[in-house]
C-alpha cells in the first residue's frame, strides 16, 4: 500500500475529473466549445484518451463540422485514435458525469492550472539534470534555464510538436480576421506607407536587417520606425544602441518629432516657436513606451533576457550588428566571421522566441564604392553569408546625392528591399530631411525594376 501511495504521489499534477467535465460539457453543449478553444490546447490534458478526444473536437470545430458523440467517434475512427472496447463507453461516461455545461470555465481553469504545474515540473527537472551533469559554463546554463521558464510563461513548450491541422486552424482564423477588417496589415505598421505596402508591415518573429554605408541615415530610419511603432501601436519598443548614448538617441528623437533642427537643439539656439515645438514633442515622446539601453558590451543573450521581462513588447531595434559581442570574444578575421554568424543566428532565434520583429542595423563593406553603380548588393554585407541567410528581410539605404551632390534626386533616399522572405523585392523612395535627421514618405515611388 505504501508503494502504491508513493507511485501516486510521484505522478505529475493532474485532475482527471476536471478534464472529463470539460469534454462532457463540449459534447452536450456545442455553444461552449469556442470558449474552451480559446483557453486550452490538446497538450493541457494529462490522460492520452482525453487528449485524443479534445484534439478531434478541436479539429472538427475549426472546420465547422457538426459535433456530437456520434460524429466525434466517427472522426476518431478515421484518424486512428478510436478504440472499439473503450472509447464508446467512455464517451457515454463523459456525458453522464456532466449534467450541465454551466461550470465549464471553472473546469477549464482547473485543467489549465494542472497543465501549468506539469510544465513547470518538467522544466525544473530538466534544469536540475543540466546542473547535475555540470555541462557547460554557468552563464550558458542560466541562459538555457531562463529560456525554459520563459517558454512555460509564454505557454509554449520547446518539446511539443504541433499537428498541421492545429497550425492551420490558427492560420485560417488569422486570415479571417484580416479579411473581416478590410485587409489590414498583418504586421505592425512602420509608419511609412510605402514600406508597409512592400513588407506587409513588421511581422512577428522576423529578423529585419537594415544596412547602409556610414552617413546614409540607417540609425535615423530605425529611430523613425521605433518612434512610429511606439506612438501608434500601443506596444513597447526596446532599443539597444551600442554606438550612441541614450541622451544622443533621445535628442535625435526629439528633433525628428518636433521638426526642430538638431544643431539648434545641440547648441541651445532655439527660437520661441522652437520651444513650443520641443515641449509638444517631449509630451508625445513621454507617452510612447520606448525603452533605451546604451550598454556597449551587451550580448544577444543579455538583450533576450531583458526583452523577456517586458510585457506587451512590439519591436526590438539593435544599432548595430558589427559592434555586438559574442560569447567567445575572439578577434581574428576568421573568428570574427564565425562570431557574426553566431550573433545573426541568435538574433533570429530571439525573434522567434519573443514573437516580435527584430530590426537590426548593419554596416556595409566598401565594395559598392568601387562600382559605377554604387547601389548596395547582398554581397556587400560585412561578414556576409550568415547574415544574409538568417535575415527574413534585408533593406539597404542608398542616397544618390551622397555620391553626386549635383544629382537631381537631392534629399531623396532609395530603400532597396534586397531580400524579402514573405513577398517581392524592389525599391521605394523616401524623403530625407538632413536638418532634422529624419525620413518621410514621398507620394511617388520608384518603378519595381
Amino acid at each position: 500500500m505504501a508503494l502504491e501511495n508513493e507511485l501516486l504521489y510521484r505522478q505529475m499534477p493532474h485532475n482527471l475529473e476536471a478534464e472529463q467535465a470539460v469534454l462532457g460539457s463540449m459534447l452536450i453543449d456545442r455553444d461552449c466549445i469556442k470558449d474552451v478553444m480559446d483557453k486550452l490546447q490538446p497538450g493541457d490534458f494529462y490522460l492520452q484518451q482525453n487528449r485524443d478526444i479534445f484534439e478531434t473536437i478541436y479539429t472538427m470545430f475549426c472546420y465547422s463540422r457538426p459535433i456530437d458523440p456520434v460524429t466525434v467517434v466517427g472522426e476518431m475512427e478515421k484518424n486512428g485514435t478510436f478504440d472499439e472496447n473503450t472509447t464508446k463507453n467512455y464517451m457515454i461516461q463523459l456525458m453522464d458525469i456532466t449534467p450541465t455545461s454551466a461550470n465549464v470555465m471553472e473546469y477549464v481553469r482547473l485543467v489549465q492550472g494542472k497543465s501549468l504545474l506539469r510544465k513547470v515540473a518538467t522544466a525544473a527537472g530538466e534544469i536540475t539534470a543540466m546542473v547535475q551533469e555540470d555541462g557547460g559554463e554557468p552563464e550558458n546554463v542560466l541562459e538555457v534555464a531562463e529560456q525554459k521558464i520563459y517558454a512555460v510563461r509564454q505557454g509554449r513548450s520547446a518539446q511539443d510538436m504541433s499537428h498541421i491541422g492545429t497550425v492551420l486552424a490558427g492560420v485560417l482564423e488569422n486570415i479571417e480576421e484580416i479579411a473581416a477588417q478590410g485587409g489590414r496589415l498583418p504586421g505592425i505598421s512602420s509608419g511609412f506607407s510605402a514600406i508597409d505596402a512592400k513588407l506587409s508591415g513588421l511581422n512577428k518573429s522576423d529578423l529585419i536587417l537594415l544596412a547602409a554605408r556610414p552617413g546614409m541615415g540607417k540609425t535615423s530610419l530605425a529611430l523613425n520606425i521605433a518612434l512610429n511603432v511606439g506612438k501608434n501601436s500601443g506596444k513597447t519598443v526596446a532599443m539597444f544602441s551600442l554606438e550612441m548614448s541614450k541622451e544622443q538617441l533621445a535628442l535625435r528623437l526629439l528633433s525628428s518629432e518636433a521638426l526642430v533642427e538638431s544643431n539648434r537643439l545641440i547648441t541651445g539656439d532655439l527660437r520661441e516657436t522652437d520651444w513650443m515645438k520641443v515641449a509638444q514633442a517631449a509630451s508625445v515622446l513621454s507617452q510612447a513606451d520606448i525603452r533605451l539601453d546604451d550598454n556597449p558590451l551587451l550580448t544577444v543573450s543579455d538583450m533576450n533576457a531583458k526583452c523577456r521581462r517586458i510585457d506587451n513588447l512590439g519591436l526590438v531595434v539593435i544599432d548595430y550588428l558589427q559592434l555586438m559581442s559574442s560569447a567567445g570574444g575572439k578577434s581574428s578575421n576568421e573568428s570574427r566571421q564565425q562570431a557574426v554568424s553566431d550573433i545573426s543566428r541568435m538574433l533570429k532565434i530571439m525573434a522567434k522566441e519573443l514573437q516580435v520583429p527584430v530590426l537590426c542595423l548593419s554596416q556595409l563593406s566598401r565594395a559598392n564604392e568601387k562600382r559605377d553603380d554604387k547601389r548596395p548588393m547582398l554581397s556587400d554585407l560585412r561578414e556576409s553569408g550568415a547574415i544574409e541567410q538568417d535575415a527574413d528581410i534585408v533593406l539597404f539605404i542608398f542616397r544618390e546625392d551622397y555620391y553626386s551632390p549635383d544629382s537631381d534626386k537631392r534629399n531623396i533616399a532609395e530603400l532597396i528591399v534586397a531580400k524579402n522572405r514573405h513577398g517581392e523585392t524592389g525599391k521605394v523612395e523616401l524623403k530625407w530631411m538632413p536638418e532634422f535627421t529624419t525620413f518621410d514618405t514621398l507620394e511617388k515611388r520608384f518603378d519595381e525594376d
